[in-house]
């Protein structure tokens, strides 16, 4: 359930199986107020509990202000166009080209990383890639193709790599002055 509160904006109610009749006020990774509580709890008394807890949760949490959230989803609404309409095109292409097989891609919004490979052979990209440059992102593509035949870091890995992306090492360096999350 979201509330639409005039100085937090969104707020974003959890109902939780789990909680017995506390509620608990965090900041979600979207930057919005999130409240977790009882799933008997109604609209009517989720706002009541937000009302009596306004000046703590004004003093405690760092909630962002409701105009740049809206701005943020609207930026992320946008990655996340881009990203679907790019990267599981750009992986199958270089899967093709190198003659390597995954079960699956999957779009994420991590805010620490640019991609992973699972034991299950799903390849995840963030959405965040579709901010860098175009060699970067297929840096980040060949790196989790070479994660399906070296689940680790290793010189075997490495050397992998090396064969799809001569400049690998400078890549790398140049991926580390951007940040994944918005």
């Amino acid at each position: 359930m979201i509330i639409q509160d005039k100085e937090f904006g969104e707020v974003i109610v959890r109902k939780n199986s789990l909680m017995r009749g506390g509620v608990r006020f965090t900041v979600s990774t979207s930057g919005r107020l999130a409240m977790s509580v009882p799933t008997y709890t109604s609209e009517f008394l989720a706002k009541r509990f937000l009302n009596s807890n306004r000046e703590a949760i004004r003093t405690k949490l760092p909630i962002r202000n409701p105009d740049e959230q809206r701005a943020r989803d609207y930026q992320k609404k946008i990655l996340i166009k881009k990203a679907k309409e790019y990267l599981p095109y750009r992986l199958e292409y270089y899967a093709k080209l190198y003659g390597y097989s995954y079960e699956k891609c999957r779009l994420t919004h991590a805010g620490t990383r640019w991609g992973s490979c699972s034991s299950n052979r799903t390849i995840s990209l963030n959405i965040g890639l579709m901010k860098v440059p175009e060699v970067l992102r297929d840096y980040v593509i060949l790196h989790e193709l070479a994660h399906l035949n070296h689940m680790d870091h290793s010189k075997d890995f490495w050397a992998e790599v090396s064969l799809h992306d001569k400049n690998y090492k400078i890549h790398e360096k140049k991926l580390k002055m951007f940040s994944p999350g918005l």
